[in-house]
């Protein structure tokens, strides 16, 4: 599903103009990376967890040139879907 359908979707069941819904959604997104730049995570109960997480430094080979790099500890954005989400998804 993209942002559109997604637009569509919430402006068809709520009857609010696709522009406003679209502004929201587009305020949403924006909220939710700049609290994940600023080390913040966002919990959005019966959802999930916009969090981040840091991978450590490790080894990595360039198989071509026959040598080894080292890639430092960096952060990454993840998302970790709450408990009662997960289980609707499996069933």
């Amino acid at each position: 599903m993209t942002k559109a359908e997604i637009v569509s979707e919430i402006a068809k069941s709520t009857g609010i103009d696709r522009a406003n819904v679209l502004e929201t959604i587009e305020k949403f997104m924006e909220v939710v990376k700049d609290s994940l730049i600023d080390g913040q995570n966002v919990y959005l109960r019966g959802f999930g967890s916009f969090i981040v997480k840091t991978r450590s430094a490790k080894t990595a080979r360039n198989i071509s040139k026959n040598t080894t790099i080292m890639i430092p500890e960096h952060k990454i954005p993840a998302f970790k879907p709450a408990k009662s989400f997960s289980e609707q998804v499996r069933n």
